[in-house]
């Protein structure tokens, strides 16, 4: 059974989702402000949060940003804002996905399970450990089994793990797994999401940035992760 912390300051909504989410199976954990968000966290290691973007006492902003310095769990954001800027805004600090208010409960919970499967498989837990298989290019080395990323750095002589979110971990397996394939955003997005919305493909270039910013040595000259303009990435080590 998969834990869940949802996190808003509407006590209508939280309860609404709370019961939604309880029926579906879940174990649901709440909280009403960023730094009871913080707290129920840290103490109980939710595997992943439902994070409203407006918050009182911590904003939402700031509780992605706290979370994403110490763990990788899956985050959806949840904001009242259209704009395309707020959007993208909780992406860049490290949120896997969003969804805008007023929003269905099934597509949420949908979302919610395409996260987990992505992250933990079919049963809410890592495989047991087997034989690796393992994707390398170059200093890159991809592992699937131990959902693990590593770079090597020639200075130190050595590799080093980089902390990949779950989603930035699928899109650099669906390009590394195909060197020199172009994909489009929406391939990219139903590869890595599990599931593509016409109007969500650009959340895929927030992704991609952020994951420039961890493997490349060189983002502005990038190696790895190619832009082909107008039509999306591929990947080039």
């Amino acid at each position: 059974m998969y834990s869940v912390l949802l996190v808003d300051d509407d006590p209508k909504l939280l309860g609404l989702l709370e019961n939604y989410f309880t029926k579906e199976g879940f174990t649901v954990l709440t909280a009403r402000d960023g730094e009871e968000a913080l707290r129920v966290f840290r103490k109980d290691q939710p595997q992943l949060l439902v994070l409203d973007l407006m918050l009182p006492k911590i904003d939402g902003r700031d509780v992605c940003r706290t979370i994403r310095q110490e763990s990788t769990v899956p985050i959806i954001m949840l904001t009242a804002r259209d704009a395309e800027f707020d959007r993208l805004m909780g992406l860049e600090l490290g949120a896997d996905d969003y969804v805008t208010k007023p929003f269905s409960m099934r597509e949420l919970v949908a979302r919610v399970r395409a996260l987990l499967r992505r992250t933990y498989g079919a049963y809410g837990k890592q495989a047991d450990p087997k034989p690796s298989t393992v994707v390398q290019a170059g200093t890159l080395k991809l592992d699937l089994d131990r959902h693990e990323v590593q770079r090597f750095d020639p200075e130190a002589n050595r590799w080093e793990t980089i902390d990949l979110t779950p989603i930035e971990f699928s899109l650099l397996e669906v390009l590394m797994k195909s060197p020199g394939r172009v994909f489009n955003r929406l391939q990219l997005m139903e590869n890595s999401h599990g599931f593509a919305f016409d109007g969500y493909e650009r959340t895929i270039d927030a992704h991609i940035r952020n994951l420039r910013r961890k493997i490349e040595p060189d983002t502005k000259n990038p190696r790895y992760i190619l832009t082909v303009y107008g039509i999306g990435y591929k990947f080039g080590g």
